[in-house]
């Protein structure tokens, strides 16, 4: 039998401990501005952060913006970018999302969810990411370490990534999401990883759900 904290009471601690463990929340990935930001984050799909951050600086060096962007080829883009995986999709969408910029934007990226969507290689959380670190808008992006520990912590039923993001939106502030996302992130990658817990674990999941024996199978 399960702790019988509730869910708002486990969400109040989580927020409490996280705060606790990780009063400043850097952004992992290395950028310098709105774009170079954009990309970094589109390279972070099925690639860790610290591999972005090693094959970024030399495509940043040669474009650091749109513009700039475009004077690249794809095949000079995808010889960059390779190792980050997926490389000829990523290096099309990044070509293909700097001349949508250039065109319809000015060159800049837009401070504007639906408009970020629009672009090539950017989905729902590509872009929360970008409005939440580079414009300050209020967005919980969710990514597989928050969506497996949401479903560690009971704070959604795991059926979607859309869901977690919905009912996790429920449970805390707005004012705390963007700071929120990057903490949940930086406890499951350092306590709470796939391998290093299966829900029984690490210190959040023993204090949140005490009496629990039996390991969490969690949705992808």
């Amino acid at each position: 039998m399960e702790s019988a904290m509730l869910k708002k009471e486990r969400a109040a601690y989580i927020l409490k401990r996280l705060e606790e463990l990780y009063p400043e929340t850097p952004v992992p990935l290395d950028h310098t501005n709105s774009y170079t930001l954009l990309v970094a984050v589109l390279l972070s799909a099925q690639c860790t952060d610290v591999r972005v951050n090693l094959q970024t600086p030399a495509l940043f060096k040669k474009a650091d913006s749109a513009k700039k962007m475009l004077k690249l080829t794809v095949e000079e883009i995808d010889a960059i970018v390779r190792p980050c995986g997926l490389a000829p999709r990523k290096a099309r969408s990044i070509r293909g999302l700097s001349e949508i910029l250039v065109e319809k934007h000015g060159g800049e990226v837009p401070a504007d969810m639906e408009a970020l969507e629009e672009l090539p290689g950017v989905g729902h959380k590509t872009a929360s990411v970008v409005m939440s670190q580079a414009f300050g808008e209020a967005a919980f992006a969710v990514d597989t370490h928050i969506h497996r520990l949401a479903q560690r912590w009971k704070l959604t039923d795991g059926r979607s990534v859309t869901q977690t993001e919905s009912d996790l939106k429920k449970l805390f502030p707005k004012n705390v999401w963007s700071k929120l996302h990057l903490q949940i992130i930086f406890y499951g990658r350092e306590y709470c990883s796939a391998r290093g817990c299966d829900g029984t674990d690490c210190e959040i999941c023993r204090h949140l759900f005490p009496k629990r024996r039996t390991p969490v199978a969690t949705r992808k």
